[in-house]
Order: structure tokens, then C-alpha cells, then sequence
């Protein structure tokens, strides 16, 4: 044979390698030496995947490989997939690389391993297949995982640093609600972008943001009172309110915040107990109050004696910030700065400043009572992260990956429609008309991809309106499937997708 039939790779999508006698492509000769028959009219084969060195994390180009292929038919299930250690020898990668992909693939749902026999693809329904041609779920509004893991991977490495004594103190122990002063402390410094010059007498750590809002709303309200917010907020208060019996009502916005004469008319109406807000970044509409806007809202607060609890989730988002709610308040102001959405979901640290020390001393004796305290455990790992700076290094990356994201919902999604702002990760969409939102969320759910209406957000009658994360997609590729497909269906008119039998 003039030509190694193992250069049929290069060029069919079916990746299947045929070997001959001979084998010359030095691409392959790996996996020709691993997988050769080297007797005629007994060859070998295997599954190989095209992989694009250029293009992102060499792992996630592997997984795609997998997933393609199983969508596309050319990877059966039942397919056994090499082994991993024969596919990183043959490919020029590290073992790791490829133990990473499978265990993406795993994660996908396209592959099982099976003890003893090796790696193989699925059986899967067709609305599987369907949800996992690139698609994502929307649903939750994660932070995206920056492409370059080295940082992450340095911060992982340090938890080794927890060995010792030192971890079984923190495992035998229980921490002082409100926090110890060294993590405290690191918490000053992570607001300090923010908040100059934090007093830690007045600085709680909380286990996560809704662990610090039950131990504010205990403090300040009780079942019946009032409480003030956004007519669209984040649902974990929703939820708390109804569980303390509190009553939410919604102050009226215009582009630039609350209306401070109808925040004026809504305290002598009302009589609230506090005002709930998220004046950065808000969830789910993405607006960020004005700076002007802010300083009349913590003016006409202080008028009144009201307490602002200030939802801070998203603030360490922004590159350049606007002065906080805290910073201007003439009145008590509580700022909850939460490390899910600028750190890491997991380790359920917050970081809560209350507006003097006799009120912290009132919000830990809440904490006592309602959830005792935050993890040592991981509040020793987000103290770590902060002291040595990783915990910045990491922020910075995941801007950078949050701007990558808002530039393709700018390229793909139609104007008009998208609300976003290019340092936040979810969008919101305000459906055109005719567009009912439970059939947009329907429709969406039956391509493959999880949204959530504003039934969820909303204090009073819902708009139609959905909102997008951005950060469940592994990577910019990815999403930027999945929001061709929704802005596909914007453009869709319903009547042409409903079907009544």
C-alpha cells in the first residue's frame, strides 16, 4: 500500500483508524505501535478524536470530540473509547489531560466506566441527544470557569496547607459565630476595593449570603412587618420572607434606581421595617443603580430611620465600582458581600458588615440562633486564598472570562431584546410581544436549554420576561450555541410552535 491508510484520519469525521502492515505517519505511530496487528488481513482499529491545539483547554476539545460524534451517530453506544493511558501516548498529551476529558464526558452523561473493562459510550434517548449538542443549562446563574485553570489549580494546591495540626483543629473545633479575627480580617481585605478602611468589629462572616439575610431580617423584622424591594428580586429573599411571614412590597424604578418621592410616599404609607436591595448587577435584571440615585436613596433612608440591607453579590464584579449604599449611608446600612458569585458557590462564605458594633453584636447573637456559624473548613480555605492573593488573581480571570461571554451575547443575540451588562454573567430578556414567557421557557426546555421566568423574581404581577446565565457553559463555544438557538426562537413567532391535541 503506497499510502498509510492511517492518514484516513486526517480527513474523514468518522476518526477510525484501519491499520496496515506498515505504518508510516509519524501523527500515529504511537497508537499504530500500541494497536497493530502486525500480521495481514488482521487489522486493528480505534477511535481517535481531531483535536485543535489552538483552540481552548485540550481536555474540553477532547470531550467535545466524544460529544460530537455520539450526537452525529459516528460513536455507537456501546463503543469502548481506548484506554486513556494508549490515547495520551498516541495524541502526545499527558495522562491527565485525557483522565480530564473522560471525566468530562462523564459529566456530559455520554460515557461509563466500567471496573475492569475500560470507558464506554452511553445509550441515550433522543431528547439527550438533543440536550447535549453543545447546549447548557441557563437555569442557574453560575460564574463562568475562567480558560486558564493554572490559578485555580494553585489555589486547590494550597489546601494542602491545611494539614497538620492546624486541620485538626479546625475539624475538632467549632468557630465563634460572626467568624475569628484572622478571617475577619481577611474579609476587610477583600472588601477593601470597596469598602476602605472596614472596622472588623463590625465585620461578620456568614455561612454564604442567605445564612447573613436570615440573621439581618431576625434582627430587624418579624412576622407581618414590612419590607421594601426591588418589584424584581433575588429569589432566595423571596423565600426567606415567606418562611419569616414578612411582608414584601415593591418600590417603583425608573433607569436609574428606586424613585426617592415614591420611596418617601411608600415609608408614610407603609411603615417598613427595612429596605431589601441589590443596587449592583441586580438578579435578574442586570441593572446597577446610579451613583446620584444612590446617595438621594440612602438620604431619604436615613430621613426615615429605615435600615438598607445592602445585597452586595455581585459588586466585586466591577472593575471601576460605584460608591456602595454603605459608604453613603447617613442611617444604618447592613452590606452582605457574598463569595459565591466572585469566588467560588462552594465555600458558602460571606462576609457581613453591620452599620455599628452594638448591631453586630445583635446580628451574631441571629446567627447563633439560626445557623451557628460559618465552616471553619472552608472559611480557612477562602482566608488562604484572599491572604496570598490568589483569590484576586482568580476574580481578575473570571472578568476576563465574563467579558468573553457578554461578547457573544453582543455578536449573537437580537438588540432590543437583551438587557446585559458586560461585567455581569446572566442576561435578561424582555420577550417580545406575543411571546408569552411559560411558552418561551416550554419551547426553550424542549430544545434542550433551562431558563427561568420571571415568576420567580417577581413581588407583584410578573413581566414577560426570562432570565439567561451564562456561566453553565464549559467554554464561549459552547454558549454561543446555545444562544443561537435562543435567538432563533425570539425571532420565532409561537403561534408557528404550538401544537393542540
Amino acid at each position: 500500500m503506497s499510502r498509510c491508510a492511517c492518514r484516513l484520519s486526517r480527513y474523514s469525521n468518522l476518526r477510525l483508524i484501519v491499520l496496515p502492515e506498515h505504518c508510516q505517519d509519524n501523527d500515529v505511530r504511537n497508537i499504530c505501535t500500541l494497536y497493530a496487528i502486525n500480521t495481514v488481513g488482521a487489522p486493528a482499529t480505534m477511535w481517535i478524536p481531531k483535536v485543535d491545539r489552538d483552540k481552548g483547554p485540550l481536555y474540553l476539545a477532547i470531550a467535545d470530540a466524544i460529544e460530537l460524534d455520539v450526537v452525529e451517530g459516528r460513536l455507537a453506544p456501546g463503543t469502548k473509547l481506548p484506554p486513556q493511558r494508549a490515547l495520551a501516548q498516541g495524541l502526545g498529551l499527558d495522562f491527565t489531560t485525557v483522565t480530564r476529558a473522560y471525566a468530562e464526558a462523564g459529566r456530559r452523561d455520554l460515557v461509563e466506566g466500567r471496573v475492569g473493562q475500560g470507558t464506554f459510550i452511553k445509550g441515550r434517548s433522543p431528547q439527550q441527544a438533543i440536550a447535549s449538542a453543545g447546549l447548557v443549562d441557563m437555569s442557574m446563574n453560575l460564574p463562568p470557569i475562567p480558560q486558564d485553570g493554572r490559578v485555580a489549580q494553585s489555589m486547590w494546591a494550597r489546601m494542602a496547607n491545611m494539614q497538620g495540626p492546624e486541620a485538626t483543629r479546625l475539624m475538632l473545633r467549632y468557630q465563634e459565630p460572626g467568624g475569628a479575627l484572622k478571617d475577619r480580617v481577611a474579609g476587610a481585605t477583600w472588601l477593601s476595593g470597596r469598602l476602605p478602611d472596614v472596622d472588623v468589629g463590625r465585620l461578620l462572616v456568614a455561612p454564604g449570603a442567605q445564612g447573613a439575610l436570615t440573621a439581618v431580617v431576625a434582627t430587624l423584622a418579624k412576622r407581618g412587618d414590612v419590607v421594601l424591594t426591588e418589584p424584581l428580586t433575588y429569589p432566595g429573599f423571596i423565600s426567606l420572607a415567606g418562611h419569616f411571614g414578612v411582608r414584601l412590597f415593591p418600590m417603583q424604578m425608573d433607569e436609574s434606581g428606586p424613585v426617592p418621592e415614591a420611596l418617601e410616599e411608600a415609608i408614610r404609607t407603609l411603615q417598613p421595617k427595612a429596605i431589601y436591595c441589590t443596587p449592583t448587577l441586580n438578579n435578574p435584571t442586570t441593572r446597577t443603580w446610579s451613583a446620584e440615585r444612590r446617595s438621594e436613596i440612602a438620604e431619604v433612608a436615613a430621613m426615615h430611620s429605615i435600615p438598607i440591607i445592602e445585597d452586595d453579590a455581585y459588586g466585586a464584579l466591577k472593575r471601576s465600582p460605584l460608591p456602595t449604599l454603605l459608604e453613603l449611608a447617613k442611617g444604618p446600612v447592613y452590606h452582605i458581600a457574598s463569595l459565591s458569585k466572585c469566588l467560588a458557590p462552594a465555600l458558602r462564605v460571606a462576609y457581613l458588615v453591620a452599620p455599628d458594633r452594638a448591631s453586630a453584636i445583635r446580628v451574631i447573637g441571629a446567627l447563633r440562633g439560626t445557623t451557628a456559624m460559618a465552616s471553619p473548613l472552608t472559611t480557612a480555605l477562602a482566608t488562604d486564598w484572599i491572604s496570598s492573593g490568589l483569590a484576586f488573581d482568580f476574580l481578575d480571570e473570571l472578568r476576563a472570562e465574563t467579558s468573553r461571554r457578554q461578547m457573544a451575547v453582543a455578536k449573537i443575540m437580537p438588540t432590543g431584546v437583551v438587557n446585559s451588562d458586560p461585567e455581569g454573567f446572566h442576561v435578561w430578556l424582555d420577550l417580545p410581544s406575543g411571546w408569552p414567557r411559560g411558552e418561551f421557557v416550554a419551547r426553550l426546555r424542549n430544545l434542550g436549554i433551562s431558563g427561568v421566568a420571571s415568576d420567580a423574581f417577581a413581588i407583584v404581577e410578573p413581566p414577560e420576561g426570562v432570565r439567561l446565565g451564562l456561566g453553565g457553559a464549559s467554554g464561549v463555544e459552547e454558549l454561543e450555541r446555545s444562544l443561537t438557538v435562543v435567538a432563533a426562537l425570539i425571532k420565532d413567532r409561537p403561534a408557528l410552535g404550538s401544537l393542540i391535541v
